[in-house]
């Protein structure tokens, strides 16, 4: 898979205006303003290919972009506090759309800020993927963000905090501003996605 091909396709409000899962999907999912549009845009080597704001919840879609044999899924961001309930309701249900329409996913991967404890919707999320034995990595955003110290107790601490992940399932520390992690979890990618064999457009 070429990820230098990336290109954007078509965003979703609802679950009725998910496309067909014609080709292996990687999801990203976290909480506003965890850095996912950073991380899309460090993995494919863009610089705005993903919109990044200031403003938490700014990302209300799930977004799609072909990549080259494949498709990155770009979840609205959750657990912004200043959203409306009926905007948190519409979110829910167009993840539960998605996760229940049964799609081709070959990848989640699941975002946490590394300088914070996992949130209440951080580890619903979790556990979510863990009970549906959905394949999933776990990032961890922000890691520039902490010196040495800071950078090995978090890393014992969030062993602890998600204990109940299985134990195989990748843990990536990351930073778009120094790369640490970009190429790891690049494989992974590859991995999940390389195996599956293209459907034709449409079925």
């Amino acid at each position: 898979m070429n990820l230098q091909t990336a290109a954007y396709e078509l965003s979703a409000g609802t679950a009725r205006q998910l496309p067909p899962s014609s080709l292996p999907e990687i999801v990203f999912s976290g909480r506003s303003n965890v850095g996912k549009s950073t991380l899309l845009n460090k993995l494919l080597g863009r610089k705005a290919l993903a919109r990044v704001s200031a403003t938490p919840g700014k990302t209300v879609t799930i977004n799609f972009y072909r990549v080259d044999t494949a498709r990155f899924v770009d979840f609205p961001g959750y657990g912004y506090a200043k959203r409306p309930d009926s905007e948190r309701r519409r979110w829910a249900d167009l993840a539960e759309g998605y996760f229940a329409g049964g799609r081709r996913v070959a990848l989640v991967v699941q975002l946490i800020d590394m300088r914070h404890a996992p949130s209440k919707d951080d580890l619903t999320m979790l556990h979510y993927l863990t009970d549906a034995a959905l394949p999933f990595v776990v990032v961890y955003t922000k890691a520039d963000k902490l010196n040495k110290t800071e950078f090995a107790r978090r890393l014992a601490e969030l062993e602890q905090e998600l204990a109940f992940v299985p134990p195989q399932t990748a843990r990536v520390p990351f930073s778009a501003l120094s790369g640490l992690g970009v190429e790891a979890l690049r494989q992974h990618i590859l991995q999940a996605a390389e195996p599956a064999d293209p459907l034709p457009e449409g079925e």
